[in-house]
C-alpha cells in the first residue's frame, strides 16, 4: 500500500529521474537532496534543523565531490555555509549516511553522533581491504557462491569498503534526548537494517526522521552480512512494533520523498516479511539441503535471478539468509555445514533443511 505523499515536489522528480530541489519542510527546517553517484537509490535526502547560532544535520551524504558540492549549495542555498554546522545525527553506519561526516566536522568543527552499536560494528578487524577481502569472500562461498563469483563480488566492493568511516563523537542510546539550543529530538533504536539504525523523533511538530528504517515505497534492505550478528530481521519486524506507539504526522524518510500515514506502512513492510518468511520455508520444504545461495534463486524478486547483476545477486543472498536465520531462531528450518564435505577437505557451504517433527507434530 502506498501511503499519503506530502513532498510531492520529491515524488515528482523521482519519478521523472531528477534530483529535488531543496526544499522548505517546515519553519527552521529544510531537505538537501545529495547525490550518490552512480547508485540506483540516486540520492540522501540531508535534513538542515535550525539551532540557535546554526544548524544541526540529519545524515550527512555520499563521500564524494559531487556530493560535497551539491551539500554546500544546499546550504547556501538556505542562507547558510558548511561552517555553521553544529551537529551531525547520523541515522547509521552506512557510507551514503555517515560519508561526509567527517568532512563536515573538519569544517565546521561540528560533532558527529551515531548509536553506539554502529559504532562497535566498525568491526577493528576488518580494518584493511585484505582482511575484510577474505572475511567477505569466505562469507559468501559459506552461503554458496561460487569462489569465482565470491572474488568478482568483492571486487566489485572495493570502492565500497576504501571508504573510511569517520569515527563518531557521541555515542547515541535508545530514548537519549538529543538537545541544542531551538532543537529537541529523541533517538529511536530501530535496529534491523543495521545494528545501531536509529531514527530521530521531534514531538512537538511530530516528526519522525526515519532514515532507512521506513521508506514510502522501497522496503528496507535486511541482509545477514559478514559483520551481522544475531538476528536482523527479527530485530527489525520488533523495530517496527516499536515505532507504533509514536504520534508521527508526518515521516521524513532518507530516500524518495516524505509521507503520512505511518501505521499504514509499518503494518505493509510486517506483512510483507510474513509473506516471504512463508516463501522461504516453502523454498525449503521443496528443496531440502539447499544453500542460501540456491534459495535466492528460486525465490521471487522484483526481476527474475537471470536479470540480476552479481551486486543484485549479493542483496538478495544477504536478505534470503536474513530469513532463513528467523525461521531457524524459531525452529522452523536448521542449518547445517561449514564442516568437510569429505575427510581432510574444505569445509563445505552451509545448508538448510526442514526441523524434524517434534512429538507434539506426530
Amino acid at each position: 500500500m502506498t501511503p499519503e505523499i506530502t513532498g510531492t515536489v520529491q515524488w515528482r522528480a523521482w519519478q521523472d529521474g531528477v534530483l529535488p530541489p531543496v526544499e522548505r519542510v517546515r519553519d527552521g527546517l529544510w531537505s538537501l537532496p545529495v547525490p550518490i553517484p552512480d547508485n540506483p537509490l540516486r540520492y540522501v535526502l540531508v535534513y538542515a534543523l535550525e539551532v540557535r547560532g546554526g544548524l544541526a544535520l540529519v545524515d550527512a551524504g555520499w563521500d564524494a565531490d559531487i556530493s560535497w558540492q551539491a551539500l554546500n549549495d544546499g546550504l547556501t542555498a538556505i542562507g547558510y555555509e558548511v561552517r555553521d554546522v553544529k551537529a551531525v545525527l547520523v541515522t547509521h553506519n552506512h557510507a551514503d549516511h555517515l560519508g561526509l561526516a567527517g568532512r563536515v566536522r573538519d569544517a565546521s568543527g561540528a560533532y558527529v553522533a551515531l548509536h553506539e552499536l554502529d559504532a562497535h560494528a566498525m568491526r577493528p578487524d576488518l580494518d584493511t581491504y585484505d582482511k575484510w577481502r577474505r572475511g567477505y569472500v569466505g562469507h559468501l562461498t559459506e552461503h554458496g557462491m561460487s569462489g569465482t563469483d565470491a572474488d568478482a563480488t568483492a571486487d566489485m566492493m572495493a570502492p565500497d569498503r576504501l571508504f573510511r568511516a569517520p569515527r563518531p563523537d557521541v555515542l547515541l542510546q535508545d530514548g537519549e534526548r538529543i538537545t541544542l539550543p531551538g532543537l529537541d529530538l529523541r533517538v529511536v533504536w530501530t535496529p534491523g537494517h543495521s545494528p545501531g539504525h536509529s531514527c530521530f523523533y521531534d514531538p512537538e511538530r511530530q516528526l519522525l526522521f526515519s532514515g532507512d528504517h521506513v521508506l514510502p515505497r522501497i522496503t528496507p534492505s535486511i541482509g545477514y552480512l559478514l559483520q551481522s550478528v544475531g538476528d536482523p530481521l527479527a530485530d527489525f519486524l520488533r523495530s517496527l512494533d516499536k515505532l507504533t506507539g509514536y504520534d508521527v504526522a508526518e515521516v521524513l524518510p532518507a530516500h524518495e520523498y516524505r509521507f503520512r500515514q505511518l501505521d499504514q506502512r509499518l503494518a505493509y513492510l510486517a506483512r510483507h516479511h510474513t509473506e516471504r518468511l512463508a516463501e522461504t520455508l516453502a523454498a525449503v520444504t521443496a528443496a531440502p539441503g539447499s544453500t542460501a545461495w540456491e534459495l535466492a534463486a528460486h525465490l521471487k524478486w522484483s526481476r527474475s535471478w537471470q536479470e540480476f547483476g552479481l551486486g543484485q545477486r549479493r542483496f538478495a543472498l544477504g536478505e534470503t539468509l536474513a530469513h532463513l536465520k528467523l525461521l531457524a531462531g524459531r525452529g522452523e528450518i536448521t542449518e547445517h555445514g561449514g564442516e568437510p564435505e569429505q575427510a581432510g577437505g574444505p569445509a563445505g557451504p552451509v545448508r538448510w533443511t526442514p526441523a524434524p517433527p517434534t512429538a507434539n507434530d506426530r
